[in-house]
């Protein structure tokens, strides 16, 4: 997990499957830029971290998003102590 340089503005990201694989992490704790305040624009600040954060979010129509659990969509709320999962999409049977 990354640092908690102010614990009061961050929140936990977790990478499942080939996001997991992408980004070289199980998961990380970031400080939310204030600028932050959906699931889409914390894809766009994720992405932007790095190869590896390029590459796990190129095709964002196959990733989901779940904010505390919740099915989550690109315009839902992320607010400090959350924590936030991505993953492809799940099918059952």
């Amino acid at each position: 997990m990354a640092s908690q340089e102010t614990p009061g503005k961050s929140l936990t990201v977790l990478y499942f499957a080939w996001l997991r694989e992408r980004t070289g992490m199980l998961g990380e704790q970031i400080v939310l830029p204030d600028e932050v305040t959906t699931v889409a624009g914390l894809i766009d600040h994720l992405a932007g971290r790095g190869p590896g954060h390029a590459a796990a979010f190129r095709n964002r129509t196959a990733i989901r998003c779940a904010v505390n659990q919740e099915f989550a969509a690109a315009d839902g709320a992320v607010r400090p102590g959350d924590e936030v999962a991505f993953f492809p999409p799940v099918t059952g049977g």
